[in-house]
């Protein structure tokens, strides 16, 4: 089992949770999170200058067997593009373990 961790555009989310969605990865865990980016210049609209060093994204959290981890890469990957500087970053961690709290079922089983 591993845990995908994908930091993404809020305006990216809909199109990432349907291709979640396509791959069978019907279950996560998403918050809005402000972060800092490399960018340092600021935005000026309609003559208010922005500043763009403290980013809102939506992080999502994901654990899935193995079999799905490059598939729910891959969505993400495709979905959350935009070719321009700040679209995100994916962390894969490995996951020892799982429960699932209503029948105390144990390990890949628990995540179905």
């Amino acid at each position: 089992m591993k845990k995908i961790e994908a930091i993404i555009r809020k305006s990216k989310f809909t199109d990432v949770k349907k291709a979640l969605h396509d791959v069978e990865v019907n279950f996560f865990s998403y918050w809005d999170v402000t972060g800092v980016g490399n960018e340092k210049e600021g935005h000026v609209y309609r003559g208010i200058s922005y500043s763009t060093s403290e980013i809102q994204r939506r992080f999502l959290s994901i654990v899935v067997n193995d079999n799905f981890v490059q598939p729910t890469i891959e969505a993400i990957l495709k979905s959350a593009a935009t070719e321009n500087i700040g679209d995100g970053k994916i962390f894969i961690l490995p996951v020892e373990d799982a429960y699932r709290i209503r029948t105390g079922e144990k390990g890949k089983g628990s995540l179905n």
